[in-house]
Order: C-alpha cells, then sequence, then structure tokens
C-alpha cells in the first residue's frame, strides 16, 4: 500500500439526484454490514490494519471536520479490507475521543477485526446519512478496471447517540463492479 493517504483527499461528492447505475447504488446503500455483503462474494473476508492512532482536529479533512464534533483527540483507523487475499475496499474511520467511552473504548482495539463486527454485533447503532461519490483519479491497480474511477461513500454513524465517521472505497476488485446476475424466471 502507498505511504500516501490511504484514500485519496480529493473525492468528488455527488448530489442526493445525481445518477447513479442501479447495481452501483444497491452497494452504495447497503445499511446493514458491508463485511456481512462482501462475506456473501467470497470465502474469507480479512482486515490489513494500516494506519491506527490518535489525531488533532487539526488532521481531519475539511468533510469530516464539518460532520464531527470538536473533540481534543480523534481515533483515526485506516484498512484495507481483502475478500480472498484481493483488495476490495479501504476504509477510513475518524471517530471522536468522547465517542470511546465505556465499551466503546474497544474501537481502538480492533487490531485485524472488521470495524463491522463490532459496529453490527449488537450495539445501539444509528446512522445519520450516507453520501456517495468517485475518486477524482482512476484506480490504476488493476489491469483490466479500465482506468474507471472507483466509487465512495461516506457515511456518519452513532453508537449509544456518539458520532463516528466512516468512509469506504471500493477498490476495483470489489464485487461492487461486477455486472449484476439476471435472475431466471420460470416458464414463458
Amino acid at each position: 500500500m502507498p505511504d500516501a493517504l490511504l484514500i485519496p483527499a480529493s473525492l468528488h461528492w455527488l448530489a442526493p439526484d445525481d445518477p447513479v447505475p442501479p447495481h452501483i447504488a444497491d452497494w452504495l446503500s447497503e445499511i446493514g454490514s458491508m463485511t456481512r455483503r462482501f462475506e456473501q462474494h467470497c470465502r474469507e473476508v480479512t482486515v490489513q490494519p494500516v494506519k491506527e492512532g490518535f489525531i488533532h482536529r487539526a488532521a481531519l479533512r475539511p468533510e469530516e471536520a464539518a460532520d464531527l464534533p470538536d473533540s481534543p483527540r480523534y481515533w483515526l483507523r485506516e484498512i484495507v479490507l481483502l475478500g480472498d487475499g484481493a483488495p476490495w475496499l479501504l476504509g477510513r474511520t475518524v471517530i471522536p475521543e468522547e465517542t470511546l467511552t465505556g465499551p466503546d473504548r474497544a474501537l481502538v482495539d480492533l487490531g485485524t477485526v472488521p470495524l463491522g463486527r463490532y459496529l453490527f454485533g449488537g450495539a445501539a447503532l444509528t446512522r445519520d446519512y450516507i453520501y456517495f461519490g468517485q475518486t477524482d483519479q482512476p484506480d490504476n491497480s488493476n489491469a483490466d478496471n479500465s482506468g474507471a474511477a472507483c466509487w465512495v461513500r461516506r457515511s456518519r454513524l452513532r453508537l449509544s447517540g456518539k458520532p463516528l465517521l466512516l468512509t469506504e472505497l471500493f477498490l476495483a476488485d470489489a464485487p461492487v463492479y461486477r455486472a449484476p446476475q439476471p435472475t431466471h424466471q420460470e416458464g414463458g
């Protein structure tokens, strides 16, 4: 993985009425665990942590600072989610220190555990929104991708009312880009 930003800083966020192909929108609007959704398309989903640690507000991206409350520090976790060893998703989670209270302090110790396993494992979880976007630059990591821009989504989630921000960039090998499978209909 590159030493630079895991998820590019320059992303193009779409307006709510901007068109998104239906099979892409179906993935981007997933309200459950993306880990569980990926598990339907491979034998094993694994996490490769890239960067974890506390950062100060000045290190937040403008959209992150706008969507999170002021805090002395934020926990930053950047990971690569892999399906059967192939990189499918880059994840960036930003959590205000005040969110990391009580049992939710465990978020700083996830290591190779997918965030979705924690978030969707019984906690009082709500989602304020999901924004769709695309990378401004094509993903050239896969020769079969033809230099297409990658899709990305950003969600503000709340654990017991406490916020965290999750940005997920879907890489070229992710099942989100596979053509939808036609359904077989009997008769006619």
